[in-house]
């Protein structure tokens, strides 16, 4: 299922999405030299419709065609079939990113590839790992992680000053590279934003030419973190919309707004059928279901119960059934070191 290369398709640098598939025979990891030997691994596409990282890598490799990279490069392209429909995974395809080492099944092929690159990517001697990814609605860009140790939040800071620490969901490309290396999942917004691939290839290309991690702890006031406590899901049998409709659950029409804002107990963010007591599920780091901690029914709204800050809020209902509604986060103290 895996290809493995060692060098560029001549095509690669210059190919849409949508035509990957004509240029690499299915998901590829490419290895190529550079002056120091440990690798950068950079993964992209492993949802097929956040392409901003595949345009952000054809930007930064552009300039060495001709000429060694500071790093050596291990590049992954993942989900090229779904790329080639605009979608984030074809339906029964596994989410790319929801199987790799420490998922919650492991039986798939996809788990087996995820798991030969995780072990030629240890046998290498890994320097650092970058997966990049976008968002469907409004969101500032920031640097997700997994551990919280003084090189992984440097390396994430990088990127952005918002940094989200989580240990759910479980099967993500930078929790397996946590045992490893410096791990990151970048959020670079939404896809076709020249912005995002400007900020991701300026980030790419200063993870190349790091040749060391600073021992120094990271100024307080150069960071601000939060911790995911939560993922919203729609149960399969609870029928939403944003428009006007005869469903259980009328959300917002601007709920993606209410990303990265401290939401206030008893905001509302949806209309609900009368009968339909919770229509959303929440759970924990642990996987535990804790809903009616966060979200109450009164008088046929969907109202918040506590102050919570949500991130990830979609208006793409395709989104919310294959992945989720939004994350949960709370701010979060800085580890002394």
């Amino acid at each position: 299922m895996l290809a493995t290369l060692t060098q560029l398709p001549p095509a690669l640098l210059d190919a849409l999405p949508a035509d990957l598939h004509r240029v690499l025979p299915g998901p590829t990891l490419i290895h190529l030299p550079g002056r120091h030997a440990a690798p950068l691994f950079v993964s992209v596409l492993l949802h097929g419709n956040e392409h901003t990282g595949l345009e952000a890598i054809q930007a930064v490799l552009r300039p060495y065609r001709t000429s060694p990279l500071p790093r050596t490069l291990s590049l992954f392209i993942g989900n090229v079939a779904a790329a080639a429909c605009a979608l984030r995974r074809l339906d029964g395809q596994p989410d790319y990113n929801r199987v790799w080492p420490g998922a919650e099944s492991s039986g798939l092929p996809e788990h087996a590839m995820m798991r030969n690159v995780v072990e030629q990517m240890r046998a290498r001697n890994v320097f650092a790992g970058i997966d990049i990814h976008n968002n469907t609605r409004l969101n500032p860009h920031y640097g997700c992680v997994t551990r919280l140790d003084q090189p992984t939040l440097y390396l994430a800071t990088l990127f952005s000053r918002t940094v989200v620490f989580f240990q759910r969901p479980l099967g993500v490309q930078s929790m397996a590279f946590a045992h490893l290396c410096p791990a990151v999942t970048l959020e670079c917004g939404k896809p076709g934003e020249r912005s995002a691939t400007e900020h991701a290839a300026a980030f790419i290309d200063a993870a190349l030419h790091l040749d060391h991690w600073p021992k120094h702890p990271l100024p307080p006031q150069d960071v601000a973190l939060y911790h995911t406590i939560g993922i919203v899901k729609v149960p399969e049998t609870v029928s939403v919309s944003f428009q006007n409709g005869a469903v259980d659950v009328l959300f917002e029409p601007d709920l993606d707004h209410m990303n990265f804002r401290e939401l206030d107990s008893g905001t509302r963010i949806a209309r609900v059928r009368v009968g339909c007591m919770q229509p959303l599920e929440v759970w924990d780091e642990a996987g535990v279901a804790v809903a009616d901690r966060y979200f109450e029914v009164v008088n046929g709204e969907l109202r918040t119960r506590r102050s919570v800050m949500p991130a990830m809020l979609t208006l793409d209902e395709r989104i919310i059934r294959q992945d989720c509604l939004c994350y949960l986060m709370e701010r979060y103290p800085l580890p002394a070191d």
